[in-house]
C-alpha cells in the first residue's frame, strides 16, 4: 500500500471535516492490511469523532478505484495519544514549549535519543532544550520525534 496515495486521497475529505491526519501506520491483520491511521482535531478528537470519521473514510477507500482497497483491508482511525508522532514542520512549531523526544537515524556523540523540551524549528533545522543546553536537528536526522508529555521529569522545565 502507497501511503502518499492514502494521504492525497484523504486530504480534501479531512479538510473538509476539520481534521488533520497525523500519522499513517501499515500493518497485518491476519492476512488482510491493516491500516491505521491517526487524526486530530482542533479541541481534540473524541471517540464519537473516531468512528463517524472511520465510516466516512471507509466508503471513500471503497469507492475510490485504487487498487489498495479492491481486496479486503482493516482500517482502524484513532486519536494520536499524548505521545504524538511530531512529523511535519507546522507540528515543530505548533508544539514549541512542550516536551518531546527525538530519536536519531545515526548516534551522535554516542547517542540516539534526545529528551527535552520543543524550541521550535529555524531554518530547517529542530530546536530542542535537552538537559540544559540547545541542541539542533536537521529533520533528515530525525528517525522520529514524539510528544513526551507523560514524562514527569520534564513537567518543570
Amino acid at each position: 500500500m502507497d501511503i502518499v496515495r492514502i494521504e492525497n486521497l484523504l486530504e480534501p475529505l479531512l479538510k473538509q471535516e476539520g481534521a488533520e491526519l497525523v500519522d499513517v501506520h501499515i500493518g497485518r491483520d491476519g492476512h488482510r492490511p491493516l491500516i491505521t491511521l491517526y487524526l486530530d482535531k482542533p479541541g481534540g478528537i473524541s471517540l464519537d469523532d473516531c468512528a463517524y470519521l472511520s465510516e466516512r473514510i471507509g466508503s471513500l477507500f471503497d469507492t475510490s478505484g485504487l487498487e489498495e482497497f479492491e481486496r479486503p483491508y482493516t482500517l482502524e482511525v484513532s486519536s494520536p495519544g499524548l505521545d504524538r508522532v511530531i512529523k511535519k514542520e507546522a507540528d515543530f512549531k505548533k508544539f514549541t514549549g512542550k516536551p518531546a523526544v527525538i530519536a536519531l537515524k545515526k548516534a551522535r556523540d554516542g547517542r540516539h535519543r534526545y529528551r527535552g523540551i520543543l524550541r521550535g524549528l529555524e531554518n530547517g533545522r529542530v530546536l530542542l532544550d535537552a538537559e540544559d543546553r540547545l541542541e539542533e536537528f536537521a529533520l533528515d536526522e530525525i528517525a522520529e520525534a514524539r510528544l513526551d508529555e507523560s514524562s514527569e521529569a520534564l513537567k518543570g522545565i
